[in-house]
């Protein structure tokens, strides 16, 4: 085959290939966009938090200024890292001792019956 014919197929299907593209994206009808709008969001928040995080997060850097703005960050810090109240109620497990009986905690020990003779360094003597 000739190198002129083959440009010419070549350029003939890109051509087409192009009008085909065309007509079908023109055909096409306007979808719904798949995200929410920051607006859209405000206005269906039952949450009274959410709407007030929102609104600080609209301020900007003058939210960490807003008293409103720290009370809601500080609620929603409290809401995911303090201790739920069941965990605070139980004691703290003891591991058992030499004998199998639970040990003192450290805080509970006689500091006079615990406290260890002072080392003699054999060395020192040695020297004399």
């Amino acid at each position: 085959m000739d190198g002129k014919i083959l440009a010419r197929v070549g350029a003939i299907g890109f051509v087409t290939f192009a009008i085909t593209a065309t007509a079908i994206e023109l055909s096409r009808k306007d979808e719904p966009p798949l995200y929410r709008s920051v607006a859209a969001a405000t206005e269906t928040g039952a949450d009274p938090l959410k709407t007030e995080l929102r609104r600080c997060q609209q301020l900007g850097e003058a939210g960490t200024r807003d008293p409103a703005c720290l009370q809601a960050w500080a609620d929603n810090r409290d809401r995911f890292l303090k201790p739920s109240q069941a965990l605070q109620t139980q004691p703290a497990p003891q591991a058992p001792g030499p004998h199998g009986q639970p040990q003192n905690p450290p805080a509970a020990r006689d500091p006079a019956v615990n406290e260890a003779a002072p080392a003699i360094d054999s060395h020192t003597n040695e020297a004399r």
